[in-house]
Formats: structure tokens, C-alpha cells, sequence
């Protein structure tokens, strides 16, 4: 797994800086030309005195920095969950090999754990390193040495728990960007009524276009940094179980291809 570090830390770093170009370019495009475009008609219409209905435009909503940085953030997460997706999936396709090629009523004895694993040592390195040949070759070494079927089965265990781990400690990334972005909308929030509590003198005049607008941006950074959150977690938990899925049915992979067949003379 050490092999795919650098690789996924290239990956991680593209993918934000991906992010950061696309969204921006949208922004920059779309999104606020057209947000301008709609807050001088207004303006122009409040200035003029005629009534009219404040439009509840998204590219308005859109607008302001905090949504675009939680944007950011929210495919940069998106991109790195689906990263580890596919190799989960890729992990998952090898549950459906016989690796083992063991009939029904054969036996495996301690003498005859290297002719098992070297079918799974000679696979290509990507596979190889993935959880279920390492746990398969963990537990064939440790019948090997140990010639007991209770401390191979403790060494699936450990596999299978180990991995979970290594799993779990890796999605940390996702759940601070979770975090951060409903955070970042607060900092919207704050922004907002700060500015529009420094244009209260205008209110008092009645003028309250600076004040409405203030407001609107602390609204809208809060409801779409909690709208981003919410799908972002929803996200995450389902690559967790997939994740999760993923270890339990290696764990019953060995237990059925593996454990079940291993037998110790005289026992």
C-alpha cells in the first residue's frame, strides 16, 4: 500500500487545484456577472422609488466568496472519496477469484501452504497488495509456522481489523472538509451582519439596501454551506459502508475458502 501514497497525495493535490480553477472559472463566468447583473437592477429600481419583488435569484444565493470556497472544498472532497471508491471497488472484484482453488472435502495441511500461496504471489503487484491476497498470504504463513488453525484465524482477524483502521484513518481528510465547510459559511454569516451593522446609520435614513444586501450574503453563505455539508456527509457514509462491506466480506472470504479447510495431522 506504501506504493500508492505518493500517487494519492499527486492525486489529492491536482484534484484541489482542479477545483479551484473550474469553480473559480464558473464563478468568474457565470455566476457573479449575472449575481451583478440582477443586484443593479434592483438597486436602480430601489434608487428610482418603484416598488418591485426582490428577486430570489441563485446566481444571488451563489455570489459570494464563502459559497465558492465551499464549492471548492465539496469537489475537491468529492474527487478524493472517489478515489478511494474505486479502489474499494477494484478491491471488491477480487472476492469474486478463487484464489484458492480448493474442492469441497480437500484438506490443507502446513506442509502444503507454499504451494497455496505462491498462485497469490505471483499475482501483479497492485493486486497482490490489496486486502484480501495480504490477509490470504498472512493467514497461510501463519498455519505455515504455527500449525494451528485458532492463531490463523486470529491473524485474519488482525488483517481484516487493521485495514478497517487504515480505512477509517484515511477518510480524516473528508470529515475536516465536512467540518470546514459549514464553518466557512459562518464565517459568511459573520461578514454579513458585520457589514450590514456598519451601514446601520444608512437604515436609520432609509436606506436600507446596504443593510438588506449584508444580510443576504450572511443568509445565503449559511444555507448553502449547510446544503453542501449535508449531501457531503451523506456521501461519505456511504463509501464508509461500502468500506466496511468491503472488510467484513473478506473476513467470510477466508473463513469459507480458507479456514475451513485447513486440518492439522492428528487433529
Amino acid at each position: 500500500m506504501n506504493r500508492q501514497l505518493p500517487f494519492e497525495l499527486i492525486y489529492q493535490i491536482g484534484a484541489l487545484i482542479i477545483s479551484i480553477i473550474l469553480v473559480h472559472l464558473v464563478y468568474v463566468t457565470i455566476i457573479r456577472p449575472n449575481a451583478d447583473a440582477i443586484l443593479e437592477t434592483q438597486a436602480e429600481l430601489a434608487a428610482q422609488g418603484e416598488e418591485f419583488v426582490q428577486d430570489r435569484s441563485l446566481y444571488v444565493v451563489l455570489r459570494d466568496y464563502e459559497q465558492e470556497s465551499c464549492f471548492i472544498l465539496m469537489f475537491w472532497a468529492v474527487a478524493i472519496m472517489g478515489f478511494k471508491g474505486r479502489a474499494a471497488l477494484a478491491e471488491r472484484k477480487l472476492l469474486n477469484e478463487d484464489f484458492m482453488q480448493i474442492t469441497d472435502g480437500l484438506s490443507i495441511l502446513p506442509e502444503d501452504t507454499r504451494e497455496y500461496a505462491r498462485p497469490i504471489q505471483a499475482l501483479p503487484d497492485e493486486q497482490r497488495e490489496a486486502l484480501l491476497p495480504r490477509t490470504l498470504l498472512a493467514a497461510l504463513h501463519r498455519f505455515s509456522s504455527t500449525r494451528n488453525v485458532q492463531d490463523v484465524s486470529e491473524a485474519v482477524k488482525s488483517a481484516c481489523d487493521a485495514e478497517s483502521d487504515r480505512l477509517d484513518s484515511e477518510l480524516s481528510m473528508v470529515r475536516y472538509i465536512a467540518w470546514a465547510i459549514p464553518s466557512i459559511g459562518f464565517i459568511g454569516t459573520v461578514r454579513g451582519i458585520g457589514e450590514a451593522l456598519g451601514q446601520a446609520y444608512k437604515a436609520v435614513s432609509g436606506d436600507i439596501a446596504g443593510v438588506t444586501t449584508s444580510l443576504g450574503v450572511a443568509f445565503n453563505s449559511t444555507f448553502i454551506a449547510l446544503v453542501i455539508s449535508i449531501v457531503l456527509m451523506f456521501l461519505m457514509h456511504q463509501l464508509q459502508h461500502f468500506q466496511e462491506r468491503l472488510v467484513l466480506d473478506t473476513h467470510t472470504y477466508c473463513d469459507q475458502r480458507l479456514l475451513r479447510h485447513l486440518q492439522v495431522r492428528g487433529s
